[in-house]
């Protein structure tokens, strides 16, 4: 019999809506029923696309002895992270503090007044490597409750004290500057991996918003090392089993350092994050191979991750339906062997296809499988022939059972591919991936703004055209703010400049403390033991820094004072922390280079259809300045009609003309896209 989780839209605790668990979702009343009981609460926290979820809940929540353990001895509570980012921050803070290392599933207990005394992620149904069992936890908790009440109660109120005691304070820390961007340069230098590219060891994540900061810090001082690094990242995973050599996008992370072996789930973040950082690569330096990327990521997204109402699904999960024993296991999509891929080519080409792809016999992954690479450099065959045998193996793959899908529309990630495709779009001349960043933009304001009482309110998720119940959080606002514009300046249309400012303005109102840092979630949103706060990106940018970017470009498109001065004391943790750990504050740094920058402020003028125009307009957007922002429209109205940046701009000779404004100083308007690109620091794409 499903237990509370049946009526929920979260994929993932649909999941878990048949386990004899008696799952709780998220809410007040499962705090007073375990007060009624006198019972601890079980926290468990995952997400629709994590193997190890899966795993743990194959062991044990599935169990009918566990479960009724369980259910005799605590109030089960089951929470999606993706719908629920502030309450999983909370408790991931809390873990990260007490264990020294985080991660999901995360199972946390907690006192009725939802204060956590004990901690922990996976655990295994029997004792390994030195982990106990989820029994043996679960015992262990009991007991703890039951005889040593005190003790228990006393170490909740201590860990409650400790989080109440990492409030933030970098409101006066002054806005980072070009010390602090060099510095911090130098740091990513340190760490960068020039073997293989990327930063750091094992596992090795896609530095995304990093990457983003080497583009525009190149920019803008033209410091050869920072393009360098990036360029070489990019092919590194770009070459590596990270990225789907068949279909496009990329896989969550690579097991290893050299990209050989990735954590196979899909994000929808990750894909459209690394979809705009290999345009603008292009847009840097005319690369082939990051044009290629860019739009097969792009391409992936629309065909793999777009829902039928417009928006993008979550995820595609790491495992799927190995077709010769039946069982779900990680990678069975994507892994081939020798003689698989001679099944479907023949000898000749498949042998062929092993050597391109680094198919070998022993294996890269698992049971004598490999991941789909391009280890050599350069072009490894005659582009058609290359083209015919990729196309034959993703039709004999897409025969395969495919992975699941978390349809959940999650509004920051949606921003982002916003952004990606509304661009890419632009760069590569197809207008279709501006009409899918266009549609997709229309559900966030259908079905994710709710305007009750008079005000704009942005709703977390939604699934199959109804929004979750779940509020917006800073990310949210930040992240859509940011496709919004984004989309504002590839189409023309001012209703995506003034669907930001709704966003921002709330951030400004909702969001934003006295000395000028920002918080997770809005000053009204349900009260947690502690107000999540952190600026630092994870594997998207953080809230804080998102709306930092946006707050800025907004203020350049309207010249408002209230946001660039929001932006600038936003970007006071830049200052602090840009020099010390650039590797978890990137999207912080590239808005810092826009910042310095500027950012400029472009106003393209003349006659709809006007190829003169068009010239102008895609020459802007392919400035390399960072952060710039872009208008374009029609002469005349003396008050810039929906993008004030238009304001009082004519055409000159009677053709269309570009007005670079910068620091509040504007240059002479041109006619010509050379000039054009000269001041803005159009490459060589």
């Amino acid at each position: 019999m499903p237990n509370r989780l049946a009526n929920e839209t979260s994929p993932y605790l649909l999941q878990h809506a048949d386990n004899p668990v008696d799952w709780w979702p998220w809410s007040p009343e499962a705090f007073a029923e375990a007060r009624e009981r006198g019972v601890p609460v079980l926290l468990s926290v995952g997400y629709s696309s994590c193997h190890w979820c899966h795993v743990l809940a194959g062991e044990s929540f599935e169990d009918e002895r566990v479960a009724a353990y369980m259910n005799e001895h605590f109030v089960n509570v089951k929470v999606d992270r993706e719908e629920r980012p502030d309450v999983d921050a909370v408790y991931m803070e809390a873990v990260q503090a007490a264990t020294g290392q985080g991660g999901w599933p995360m199972t946390v207990f907690l006192t009725a007044d939802a204060e956590p005394f004990y901690f922990g992620t996976y655990f295994p149904p029997e004792p390994r490597h030195g982990m106990p069992s989820f029994t043996q936890v679960l015992e262990g908790v009991r007991a703890a409750w039951v005889d040593r009440p005190e003790e228990v109660a006393e170490v909740a109120q201590k860990i409650v004290r400790d989080l109440a005691g990492r409030q933030l304070d970098y409101g006066k820390a002054g806005t980072p500057g070009p010390e602090e961007l060099a510095q911090a340069l130098l740091g990513l230098t340190r760490e960068y991996d020039a073997t293989h590219g990327g930063f750091g060891g094992a596992p090795k994540f896609p530095p995304s918003m990093v990457l983003e900061f080497l583009l525009r810090h190149h920019a803008r001082t033209g410091a050869e090392g920072a393009l360098q690094m990036a360029a070489d990242t990019c092919e590194a995973m770009a070459r590596g089993g990270i990225y789907d050599q068949l279909g496009g996008g990329f896989a969550r992370y690579s097991v290893d350092r050299e990209w050989v072996v990735p954590h196979f789930e899909k994000m929808l973040y990750d894909n459209a994050l690394l979809c705009r950082v290999y345009a603008h690569l292009w847009r840097a330096t005319g690369s082939d191979l990051a044009r290629r990327v860019a739009l097969e990521t792009a391409d992936f997204m629309v065909r793999e991750l777009r829902t039928a109402q417009g928006g993008f699904a979550s995820a595609l999960d790491a495992d799927s339906e190995d077709p010769l024993t039946g069982e779900h296991v990680e990678g069975a999509y994507y892994a081939w062997t020798p003689a698989q891929l001679r099944e479907v080519l023949g000898d000749a080409d498949g042998d062929l296809a092993a050597g391109w792809f680094g198919v070998t016999e022993e294996g890269t992954f698992e049971h004598g499988t490999s991941v789909l690479r391009l280890p050599q450099d350069g072009p490894v065959a005659e582009a058609g022939k290359f083209a015919e045998v990729r196309a034959r193996l993703l039709a004999a793959r897409d025969r395969r059972p495919a992975p699941g899908r978390d349809d959940k529309v999650v509004a920051a990630w949606n921003g982002l591919a916003v952004a990606a495709l509304a661009e890419c779009g632009a760069y590569f001349e197809r207008p279709d991936l501006v009409e899918r960043a266009t549609e997709a933009a229309d559900l966030l304001v259908r079905l994710h703004f709710d305007a009750t009482g008079g005000r704009v309110r942005l709703a977390r998720t939604s699934k199959d055209g109804r929004a979750g119940a779940n509020a917006g959080v800073l990310e949210d606002y930040g992240d859509v703010a940011e496709g919004f514009l984004a989309l504002a300046a590839v189409t023309g249309e001012g209703v995506w400049l003034e669907f930001a400012g709704f966003l921002l303005d709330l951030v400004l109102d909702r969001f934003t403390a006295e000395d000028g840092t920002l918080y997770d979630t809005a000053h009204d949103a349900e009260r947690l033991i502690r107000r999540p706060q952190d600026p630092t990106d994870t594997a998207a940018p953080s809230g804080w820094t998102a709306a930092a970017g946006a707050l800025l470009s907004y203020a350049a498109h309207t010249g408002s004072e209230a946001h660039r001065t929001a932006a600038e004391r936003a970007l006071g943790v830049v200052h602090a922390l840009g020099p010390r750990v650039p590797r978890f504050i990137g999207h912080g740094l590239a808005v810092a280079e826009a910042l310095l920058d500027g950012p400029r402020e472009v106003a393209v003028v003349g006659r709809p259809g006007d190829p003169a125009l068009a010239a102008l307009h895609r020459t802007a957007l392919l400035g390399t300045a960072p952060g710039a922002v872009v208008a374009v429209g029609p002469p005349g109205a003396a008050d810039g009609g929906e993008f004030p940046l238009l304001a009082g701009r004519t055409l000159v000779e009677d053709r269309p003309a570009a007005y670079v404004c910068r620091h509040f100083v504007c240059a002479r308007p041109t006619t010509d896209p050379a000039a054009l690109a000269d001041e803005l620091g159009t490459a060589r794409a």
